[in-house]
């Protein structure tokens, strides 16, 4: 049983990479296949409903079908501009709500408990509160504080994430938010890191002002920004030490690619970027850190700083190709080739490394609307997420189930990129236990988990629990703190007297750390989501169980199911219903077109865009 279980999911999962080749009916959703790689903008007379669709499913996260239609109506370069060149459309979208949970005497945050109650020790108070005089415990306070910051930083992290959701599902620049998640994914920074939201969210910020704009300007703004600082330790790259981390990464990861300077030129661009820093949330350059020393740099000798070294990057050639190609594998396929990649780069080049013309010709060509494009891309777990809801015509993200827990499961959770590198996109986002997790997703979008329990009110530490629920139990702080005798026999029992003359007590201080956050830290909303496809089967006027099914796949799939599974889907959609006709199960069929909805999204083909 178990070697069948595990052949059907290997095979299930071979059906994704594969179902567009297996797809005749998307013929008609695509160009003919003498497109790909022919950057030649499609004519008017080329764009149809589909192309519109897809449009939106690249260059946004989906779109409803009036959406789709009133795109269609327009012709391509008017579609395409109107997505790309945004920035004249109202679009009202409140700013983050912050919960007000830091406090000046936060900053510098120190980097460990350790540094926290040295400091404490020297200086009598740290994080803004004095050691106490006398009694139990002096330096417990600064202990909860500093728990207190790490939590609270985590679960507001939590709410910007849900924040920045909402702005995909309702934003009218959808291309703003999805270029704001391509630049999140290239320049990765992750919280548990930088243990400041405010920072990752001036980060987000920054990549909804300018990710369409200048790479140059961009490019500058990141590397002043304060999370990236924070992330690639910027506060010990200092002369006569130069730390390579921010050096390396410039050229590996966010402008050349490898294998196109030297570690040399690795070497003497960290000496460029010494003294940069920031205080709080501000750039600041140290004068006496910042080595004045001439550099030899790519072929360049000078006396270079940060921003130099930027500008010698971006006269490499090869700059403009990376940066091309990897935003034509976002947008479009992960496979291109070699030239096309160096006319995407000159585009790049010639508009003075301007993001907007390189997505216009992009989004105009017909290699985007070419066979090997159009739904053969498996959708990131954000875009997942973000383009059910959207063509659910949910107008909010729901609370339950999750987001950030969700999209966490099937890899991609944001503010979390696994490395620096970001996630790594394409066939990784899929394996047959995360094809069941996707469905499972579904499934508790559409039918909500009745035992749910809200993550940013539930601390996730076992350690921590056993500890509230000791003290809930009436026991004192040091014996509710005490490692069980079971796990540490004799040593807990013998260690119990000193235990109760300590300074602090850390496992008390992470514990108050999470009441005091949790206290501050709004909570996340937690509706479910408002679905009602009765009204949508009625709105659309279908009146039997083949006109449901249809139109079903064509609102929710870009790439339609096989002939054989239409049916099998209409025949199980009659059996749930009990009847054909709509008319008739109009008073009972939200829990059956609810059960079809699943078992249709769970198909490999809605994993596709």
């Amino acid at each position: 049983m178990y070697r069948r279980a595990k052949w059907f999911a290997a095979a299930v999962f071979i059906s994704i990479i594969t179902a567009y080749g297996s797809v005749a009916a998307l013929a008609q959703r695509s160009g003919p296949v003498q497109w790909q790689n022919d950057l030649t903008p499609i004519a008017p007379s080329d764009w149809n409903y589909d192309f519109a669709a897809h449009l939106l499913e690249r260059a946004g996260f989906g779109g409803t079908p009036e959406e789709i239609e009133a795109l269609a109506r327009l012709t391509p370069s008017e579609a395409v501009r109107r997505l790309v060149y945004f920035q004249n459309i109202e679009n009202n979208l409140p700013p983050f709500d912050h919960s007000g949970v830091h406090d000046p005497g936060l900053e510098p945050f120190p980097e460990s408990r350790p540094a926290v109650t040295k400091l404490a020790k020297e200086k009598g108070e740290a994080l803004g509160i004095k050691v106490k005089p006398g009694g139990d415990r002096p330096i417990q306070p600064i202990v909860n504080k500093f728990f207190y910051w790490l939590r609270a930083s985590v679960l507001e992290t939590q709410r910007v994430a849900y924040w920045w959701a909402n702005r995909m599902l309702q934003t009218r620049h959808p291309l703003e938010e999805k270029m704001t998640l391509f630049w999140h994914g290239h320049f990765a920074v992750n919280e548990a890191k930088i243990r400041d939201y405010r920072k990752t969210l001036g980060q987000l910020e920054l990549f909804q002002k300018k990710g369409t704009g200048n790479f140059h300007d961009l490019l500058v703004a990141v590397a002043q920004d304060p999370a990236m600082l924070s992330f690639l330790d910027a506060g010990v790259n200092v002369k006569g030490a130069p730390n390579e981390n921010f050096a390396r990464e410039i050229m590996e990861l966010f402008t050349m690619g490898v294998g196109n300077y030297s570690e040399k030129d690795v070497r003497e661009a960290a000496r460029a970027f010494t003294g940069w820093n920031y205080v709080d949330l501000q750039f600041v350059v140290h004068k006496e850190q910042h080595d004045e020393d001439p550099k030899t740099f790519l072929g360049n000798t000078g006396n270079f700083d940060g921003v130099d070294v930027i500008d010698i990057i971006l006269k490499q050639p090869v700059t403009a190709r990376f940066i091309a190609g990897k935003i034509y594998r976002f947008f479009v396929r992960q496979e291109m080739t070699p030239e096309i990649q160096e006319k995407l780069g000159a585009v790049l080049r010639n508009n003075g490394y301007q993001i907007a013309p390189l997505l216009e010709t992009i989004f105009l060509s017909r290699d985007f609307y070419s066979p090997a494009s159009v739904g053969t891309q498996i959708k990131s777990p954000v875009q997942l997420a973000l383009s059910t809801f959207k063509k659910l015509g949910l107008t909010e993200v729901p609370g339950v189930p999750d987001f950030n827990v969700a999209t966490g499961v099937l890899g991609q959770r944001l503010f979390s990129p696994p490395t620096v590198a970001g996630w790594p996109e394409g066939r990784s986002w899929m394996t047959p236990g995360l094809l069941l997790e996707r469905g499972n997703f579904i499934r508790d979008v559409l039918f909500p988990d009745i035992n749910f329990i809200p993550p940013d009110r539930a601390n996730p530490s076992a350690d921590i629990r056993i500890v509230a629920d000791k003290i809930r139990a009436g026991l004192d702080i040091s014996t509710a703190t005490m490692p069980d005798r079971g796990s540490e026999g004799g040593l807990a029992e013998a260690n119990m007297l000193a235990d109760r003359d300590e300074d602090f007590n850390t496992r008390y201080g992470s514990f108050r750390g999470w009441q005091m956050a949790i206290e501050r830290v709004k909570a996340i909303p937690r509706n479910t989501a408002n679905i009602d496809l009765t009204r949508m089967v009625g709105n659309a006027g279908l009146k039997n169980t083949t006109e449901i099914v249809d139109y079903f796949i064509r609102r929710f799939m870009r790439v339609p199911p096989v002939e054989e599974k239409r049916k099998e889907l209409i025949a199980f959609l009659n059996k749930q219903l009990g009847t054909s006709d709509a008319e008739v199960a109009k008073t009972f069929m939200e829990d059956p077109l609810r059960l079809f909805l699943h078992l249709l999204m769970s198909e490999p083909e809605f994993q596709l865009s």
